[in-house]
């Protein structure tokens, strides 16, 4: 309260968050292309993306979801926080704790995930550390489905959501509710609540234990996502029963 005015003092606006808008990343894009020499022909046959999406996504027409800017990442050799990194601001190798402050990651608003991406300061770290909003409402088709080696994890933080698997299989999360699955199972995030749900994932490269079992002769099926729920009240074991003392004179029977 202002003591001369009798006025409370305006409200500071809320500062937004740094946004890397789909012009700024398709010129980082296409500048990385220009720096190996290659055509987007080139790159669409190093990365399994189409010509025409890497095209549109360099000038900005098109939003990339993560499986797309994961593998352009992988094919153009490329620190992907160095993609995503503020203007200006040149990813350091980590040599000591990187802190992203609240609000001030760099957001990204992909095809049905707004990401904000956390600790992009840090070069070639193992994790890609995530916020996301999630504002697809339905799955449309196969193409909706993302998949992408390594593992991922996400724990809800409001909202509900359900995860689409490509193998049919749908899992509801809740407000406090977490999943981690083997990544290369295609899967899809939709809010289903009133307001858009909001996320913190991760995902992380595969582990030697996945590298191995992927090079193995006979491959075996992706397992099943683990669903972490908070429990009420502790699950109650039953006794274990009481050992039968032998009878006197029984007689034993011979095998």
């Amino acid at each position: 309260m202002n003591p001369h005015t009798g006025n409370k003092p305006a409200a500071r606006p809320r500062e937004q968050p740094p946004t890397l808008d789909r012009t700024t990343f398709g010129h980082r894009l296409r500048t990385a292309r220009k720096r190996f020499g290659w055509t987007l022909a080139q790159l669409a046959e190093r990365s399994g993306v189409s010509i025409t999406t890497i095209s549109r996504a360099e000038r900005g027409q098109l939003a990339l979801g993560y499986e797309n800017f994961t593998a352009l990442g992988s094919a153009l050799d490329m620190d992907m926080n160095a993609m995503f990194a503020g203007a200006g601001v040149k990813p350091a190798q980590l040599d000591g704790p990187v802190v992203t402050r609240a609000g001030k990651g760099v957001v990204y608003r992909g095809l049905a995930i707004a990401y904000e991406f956390l600790g992009t300061t840090a070069a070639g770290k193992q994790m890609s550390p995530i916020v996301g909003t999630v504002h697809a409402r339905e799955v449309h088709g196969p193409e909706d489905f993302v998949r992408h080696a390594g593992e991922e994890f996400a724990y809800v933080l409001s909202g509900e959501i359900d995860v689409h698997f490509d193998n049919g299989e749908v899992v509801r999360l809740g407000r406090g509710d977490s999943l981690y699955f083997d990544s290369r199972l295609g899967h899809a995030y939709v809010s289903v609540s009133r307001q858009l749900a909001r996320i913190v994932g991760m995902t992380i490269g595969e582990s030697g234990h996945m590298k191995s079992a992927r090079e193995a002769p006979m491959m075996t099926p992706a397992p099943a996502p683990v669903v972490s729920r908070r429990r009420k009240t502790p699950p109650v074991s039953a006794p274990a029963p009481a050992p039968v003392a032998a009878k006197k004179g029984t007689a034993r029977v011979k095998r």
